[in-house]
């Protein structure tokens, strides 16, 4: 078996255990039998941490379902093979050759050597932000809930947050803490570490303990760390100015706050769709141009190695790259002064094209399903599955089975890869030692 496809039907094997607990009658609140496609629904959500739901998670599930629901996000977020792996060598167990190369390809890193270290880094860096946003968390849901239930609630959105799931235990999400600094602040910040990926935060924290030690040769940050923090500094910039100028006179979104507080519900705005799912406005009741903006961001998503979907900040630099080298006439594709290879921009055009693709697609078989629906609430609720970001406008408990089931496939499709989905269906690529002759198209 190969490693694509030992990654892709590790997920399966996750989702079917959680759809197997989340149906059990102590997962929910009245002690019944859990629906299958609820369940379902719920696990694949979870573990591709989506965050989309077809119930409210805070009523339907008791604590057990609410715990195995917060437990399957930890797995989705760090992966299959983090998790596996960490497992193995919990126990002392040595990995093999395969696990290396599972782990190379799963993390997207470029060699195998550091294994080990890299997933005992990664645990240490989950654990270290996941307990920080506990801690931020409680004086927003102590003195409202007690120890017993702010506890609980801090932890779980704690997760959530840090794993961009988006599942929240609040019937309106944290629209009710959307003039909360401590709140939007303690969330957005898991949010962009979360999705930002392991490797710039280990970057991020070299660099800073070389300046606190006042070494003479100081990190030299990688062409990842560049181009993954200049584009979600530029995306959250871009999303926030965009978002306060076209929501500020929509009176059931922004108009009705204060300019501090409609600071914060942009600011909260331009991160959550990058790819977390919580919100602090009604996603329904906001403006086209709104809805659209927010399609844009979770469709980028966030950065390679972290615990968000889309399609990436550094496959939208670059494609942008190879625009700009196109318009200046010139034949290499450059960042920070480093050439670009063509193996990366290929990699780059097969996951806009898998991309546009899976959410065309998609689509059309939800508006063949449900078409009673407008178009820009399924094209809406499809870029959230795919993009493993979990907004909706509520249309999720209501669209027929079917749509349901497409949104699954949507959520798995979006958190293997469709790159990684498609080479364990077809296997491993083999490169050839053919050369056809050079031709000119047009194209353009």
């Amino acid at each position: 078996m190969t490693v694509a496809r030992t990654i892709c039907l590790g997920f399966m094997a996750v989702i079917a255990v959680g759809t197997i607990l989340l149906m059990m009658p102590f997962s929910t609140s009245n002690g019944m039998w859990n629906n299958l496609i609820v369940a379902l629904f719920t696990s694949t959500s979870a573990v591709c941490v989506t965050g989309l739901s077809v119930v409210d998670p805070g009523t339907y599930f008791s604590f057990w379902g609410q715990l195995f629901i917060a437990l399957l996000a930890q797995i989705g977020g760090l992966g299959y093979m983090t998790t596996t792996t960490f497992l193995i060598l919990l126990i002392g167990r040595r990995f093999d050759m395969r696990q290396k190369i599972a782990i190379q390809q799963a993390l997207d890193r470029p060699g195998m050597s550091g294994s080990a270290q890299v997933i005992r880094s990664i645990i240490a860096t989950t654990l270290i932000f996941e307990i920080t946003g506990v801690f931020l968390l409680l004086p927003a849901f102590v003195p409202e809930y007690g120890w017993s239930k702010g506890l609980w609630l801090a932890i779980f959105h704690s997760i959530n947050a840090w794993n961009n799931a988006g599942f929240s235990l609040f019937k309106d999400n944290l629209i009710g803490y959307q003039s909360s600094f401590l709140v939007v602040f303690t969330i957005t910040m898991l949010i962009i570490f979360g999705g930002i990926g392991y490797q710039v935060i280990l970057e991020m924290y070299l660099w800073l303990r070389d300046r606190i030690l006042k070494k003479t040769k100081n990190q030299r940050f990688s062409l990842d760390f560049k181009v993954a923090t200049s584009t979600t500094l530029i995306l959250l910039f871009i999303g926030t100015v965009a978002f306060f100028c076209i929501e500020i006179r929509n009176p059931e979104t922004f108009g009705s706050l204060n300019l501090r507080d409609q600071i914060l519900v942009a600011w909260f705005q331009s991160v959550t769709p990058r790819t977390a799912g919580f919100n602090t406005i009604d996603i329904g009741k906001m403006t086209t141009a709104g809805l659209f903006i927010t399609i844009a961001l979770m469709f980028i998503g966030a950065s390679p190695g972290g615990t968000g979907g889309g399609m990436k900040t550094t496959t939208l630099r670059v494609l942008t790259s190879c625009t700009k080298t196109i318009l200046q006439g010139k034949e290499e594709v450059l960042l920070y002064d480093r050439k670009i290879a063509i193996s990366l921009i290929l990699k780059a055009v097969g996951v806009l094209v898998g991309s546009v693709a899976t959410v065309i697609l998609a689509t059309i078989l939800i508006s063949l399903t449900d078409p009673t629906l407008d178009f820009i609430q399924i094209l809406f609720e499809v870029v959230s599955a795919f993009a493993t970001v979990g907004l909706s406008t509520g249309i999720t408990a209501s669209i027929s089975t079917a749509a349901k089931l497409i949104l699954i496939i949507t959520m798995y499709v979006g958190r293997v890869g469709v790159l990684l989905l498609m080479s364990a269906v077809l296997g491993d690529p083999r490169p050839t030692r053919i050369h056809y002759p050079e031709e000119n198209l047009l194209v353009g």
